[in-house]
């Protein structure tokens, strides 16, 4: 088997709206589909990127919490790769949201920082 490309990443909000404005208005991602499914009360928004990468952004009641603790199993983050890092984070700053420290990866020396989605899901920029 060859795997190709990672196609999209699944993220289960508690507040659709919320989560839908800070992925579309503050990431950039670009809607290509929404969907109420009524039989699961529940949203599923597909997102792009410019490049094709996807989200899928799903919203269910009753859903039970992430943990949100350092090191918990499971997926640890989702990274951005950007060109310009100070770039990113000062636009970010300039939204409102809260962005860590520029940090140097010590195995690339790579820029990197993290910062929250609405859930406090942790998510990285990556500089190229």
């Amino acid at each position: 088997m060859k795997l190709n490309r990672i196609h999209h990443v699944a993220i289960i909000c508690s507040d659709y709206e919320i989560s839908k404005e800070f992925y579309t208005k503050i990431l950039g991602f670009e809607i290509m589909k929404e969907t109420y499914r009524p039989e699961r009360d529940s949203y599923k928004l597909d997102l792009r990127m410019t490049n094709g990468d996807q989200i899928e952004l799903f919203s269910f009641p009753n859903r039970p919490p992430r943990p949100s603790y350092p090191e918990a199993l499971g997926l640890r983050h989702l990274a951005f790769e950007v060109d310009d890092i100070d770039q990113a984070v000062a636009e970010l700053q300039a939204l409102g949201v809260h962005v860590e420290d520029i940090r140097i990866d010590p195995v690339t020396g790579k820029r990197f920082t993290f910062f929250e989605d609405p859930d406090k899901l942790p998510l990285e920029l990556y500089e190229k």
